[in-house]
């Protein structure tokens, strides 16, 4: 069990860590003007959109900007907070990762909804955005499971906290 927390774990940086990057500077772009990017990220949007037929990107209906206002309110620092809670050995670990899984899972849902129900998304573009509510459901998991299975005992009194008789 602890070869596969340590595994989970890994991949969940390096998720974080990449989406704690690429957010701000590709999913932001649809709540903040353009000009406050460099040019080389708007055509790195334009050029995905492009290659992906990501009709949620270009078209950024109201319900996308209020998760991308979330992601930026809420998921991102939480992606921050798990970073450093997984660098700094943090025992709260399991519980922002909990509460990131959940958040995450909600926005998926929301999204990936709109994708199956309108039919206008590609199996590209599914295969893109299946693989966030799969980091979600991890990252779920991982906050649910504790780092160390062992239980520890105090004292020798019986658990009802009264003496037995004879």
């Amino acid at each position: 069990m602890g070869a596969l927390l340590k595994l989970v774990d890994a991949l969940l940086f390096l998720a974080f860590l990449l989406l704690a990057l690429v957010s701000p500077l590709i999913d932001f772009q649809v709540i903040f003007p353009q000009t406050l990017f460099p040019h080389f990220l708007i055509d790195l949007k334009t050029w995905y959109i492009r290659q992906s037929g990501d009709y949620i990107m270009a078209d950024s209906p109201h319900f996308v900007v209020a998760l991308v206002w979330l992601e930026l309110l809420f998921q991102w620092p939480l992606l921050l907070l798990n970073l450093y809670a997984f660098l700094a050995a943090k025992p709260w670990y399991n519980t922002t990762c909990l509460i990131y899984g959940v958040s995450l899972v909600a926005s998926m849902s929301a999204i990936l909804g709109e994708m199956v129900g309108s039919n206008r998304a590609s199996n590209t573009l599914m295969t893109i955005y299946y693989p966030f509510l799969g980091l979600g459901v991890l990252a779920m998991l991982r906050g649910l499971v504790a780092c160390s299975s062992k239980a520890t005992i105090t004292g020798t009194r019986p658990s009802n906290g009264r003496k037995k008789r004879a």
